[in-house]
């Protein structure tokens, strides 16, 4: 039986790529001020670390995340020539697999649901069964980034094409307090700028040495697709291909998650500035997280302030 002390809640975690590593923050928070996460509703990044936390494994999916540089980034990315996508995803969900373990979404102890999208019916397709990779996996598959993944006899992909805020999903947990954590939100002027990084995805300069020489070819593509070329001072800029994709993804979450907040306003709106990061900037963990946490605490001071 749930308790009626208004501490209960369904989480919703947004679509945004690493800034979804808020979310631990967001979460971290949450759990300090006593605040039960009954119910979790993830798109992409969201269904990721949401899907960790229901398994139970966030502190040591925290402690990884923060561990890994650039170069270490760039070994999880395994290339999918021929393939509709840049990236498999197969290696670093292995990764995942291997620190978090193998759960059924029904067996979880909070309540689960991803969503992901079928671009043949141009649906939102609902995951709430099933191993919990499968979920994940389907809904962080960015078209042209990473590949579709083919599960039940459908071709899934990226949730957050059609609900990069799921909060629609909550509709299920009836007396539960909706928070929702908007990872593409329009920037209040505190947020961390996006960091000035040349070569994205390149290792460490202190790793390089360590590389083979197939490695060493694959950082060099990723260099030139990361980079742009430099602009002089009010020149027209030459954005890089992850750039474009980055700010192209945040563009239409933004504008997606505005209609959704419009038809499903959450009890409690956390907001996470769109330019935080860059969608690929995983070796940020440390200051997103924080980030996370920060957001938190001031909508949560707001709106318990008003209760």
């Amino acid at each position: 039986m749930r308790k009626d002390d208004g501490k209960g809640i369904a989480l919703v975690l947004g679509a945004g790529g690493a800034r979804g590593l808020a979310h631990i923050g967001v979460i971290e928070e949450l759990q300090a001020r006593g605040y039960r996460i009954e119910a979790v509703v993830g798109c992409s990044m969201g269904a990721l670390v949401g899907g960790i936390y229901c398994a139970g494994r966030l502190p040591e999916y925290r402690q990884w995340a923060c561990s890994l540089t650039r170069g270490e980034v760039f070994r999880l990315v395994d290339f999918a020539f021929g393939h509709p996508g840049f990236i498999k995803g197969d290696r670093v969900i292995g990764v995942l697999r291997q620190l978090v373990g193998e759960h059924r979404i029904e067996d979880l102890p909070v309540a689960y649901k991803a969503v992901a999208t079928n671009l043949d019916s141009r649906c939102k397709v609902w995951l709430d069964s099933g191993p919990l990779f499968d979920a994940i996996r389907a809904s962080i598959a960015i078209p042209m980034l990473l590949t579709p993944y083919h599960h039940q006899g459908q071709d899934l992909v990226d949730g957050g094409l059609l609900a990069p805020l799921p909060v629609s999903g909550t509709r299920d947990y009836a007396g539960l307090r909706v928070i929702a954590v908007d990872i593409n939100a329009p920037n209040p002027g505190t947020a961390t700028p996006v960091a000035a990084v040349s070569d994205p995805l390149a290792a460490d300069s202190a790793e390089a040495g360590t590389l083979g020489a197939i490695e060493k070819g694959w950082a060099r593509l990723l260099q030139s697709i990361g980079r742009g070329n430099p602009a002089a001072p009010g020149a027209k800029v030459n954005r890089s291909v992850m750039e474009l994709m980055s700010r192209s993804l945040s563009t239409m979450h933004g504008y997606m998650t505005e209609m959704q907040l419009a038809q499903d306003p959450p009890d409690v709106l956390i907001g996470i500035a769109h330019d935080a990061c860059a969608i690929y900037e995983f070796w940020r963990a440390a200051e997103l997280i924080e980030l996370g946490r920060q957001a938190a605490a001031r909508a949560l001071d707001q709106f318990e302030a008003g209760s």
